[in-house]
């Protein structure tokens, strides 16, 4: 059985001579051409429908097309290099700078940046400045996010289990926020935008057709979770009132889409989507008797309680 070892050399020479060719390249000419495969023809097409569907799933566009004069007809196999590579997106020096500084200061545990540098023509060593840069930061990977990057990438609707129920989410984006990963998108099951913490998926995530949605053509704002917001089940709508004094800061910090009254006192009612009443209770105490909370019931008891059990 070959190794591993074997088997990334012979993908790597066949991705190199699918994409090097002029014409397609015959079953047979791969055979012949592409190091690493077995004479026995058997064998060959084994091994080489296996290495077909592992670039596939890998990303690379290999095109298939029908060589014209065979007869019986017969099927060619290329890799276009216009939609293999990347174009140059012309980054100045100081952009390509910065862009090194990112890939320097935090990376993903297991990748690293660098060599995307050099693609985009960084030259790293010549970006490091001369005390050293900062320390690494790694940001954790689960072995979910191979598969929900690549949806988010090409618009896969996702399928997976969470809180107990199935749910299919068409990714809209992936956001990494308080040591943790965040997927953002349309939650069919609940019929609105949903946040999943990608930890809390439960076993694997499968993806679907490639291009099945849209994204919304004003953008997605990602999970920018506040405190209120770090918990599970559904949100409950709750109502806190700010006095004239404190109002423009609660607006700072909960967004001017949460105002829903604004009074002639200069006093503003804010709406929060709660999942969590420990993050909510500190956003609210934190005005002290700036701030009331008007419901519902269940919420405002909730503090009372705290407040008389302290």
């Amino acid at each position: 059985m070959p190794s591993s070892s074997e088997k990334l050399e012979r993908l790597l020479n066949l991705t190199a001579a699918l994409l090097e060719t002029p014409k397609p390249l015959t079953a047979s000419e791969v055979a012949a051409r592409v190091y690493g495969y077995p004479e026995d023809k058997t064998a060959f097409r084994r091994t080489f429908e296996r290495d077909k569907e592992d670039l596939r799933e890998m990303g690379v566009p290999l095109v298939i097309s029908e060589i014209s004069g065979t007869d019986p007809p017969e099927s060619g196999y290329r890799i276009p290099k216009d939609q293999y590579y990347l174009r140059d997106p012309g980054l100045e020096p100081d952009e390509l700078a910065a862009l090194h500084l990112a890939a320097s200061t935090v990376r993903l545990d297991g990748i690293e940046g660098a060599g995307g540098l050099w693609k985009l023509g960084g030259r790293p060593e010549a970006n490091v400045p001369a005390g050293g840069g900062p320390e690494l930061t790694p940001l954790p990977v689960d072995r979910r996010m191979v598969v929900l990057f690549d949806a988010v990438a090409d618009r896969k609707p996702v399928t997976f289990t969470y809180n107990d129920a199935e749910r299919t989410v068409d990714p809209y984006r992936l956001d990494f926020q308080r040591d943790h990963w965040y997927l953002s998108g349309f939650d069919h099951l609940r019929e609105d935008e949903r946040n999943f913490r990608v930890d809390r998926i439960e076993a694997d995530v499968t993806s679907g057709a490639r291009h099945a949605f849209e994204r919304p053509a004003t953008g997605v704002p990602g999970a920018r979770l506040e405190p209120w917001q770090l918990g599970e089940g559904e949100p409950v709508l709750a109502r806190v009132l700010v006095d004239a004094q404190q109002a423009a800061i609660a607006i700072g910090e909960a967004g001017r889409d949460k105002v829903v009254e604004e009074r002639d006192d200069g006093s503003v009612v804010l709406e929060l989507a709660v999942t969590n009443l420990d993050g909510f209770r500190t956003f609210v105490l934190g005005f002290l008797e700036h701030a009331e909370v008007l419901g519902p019931d269940g919420v405002r008891t909730d503090i009372v309680q705290w407040l008389e059990n302290i």
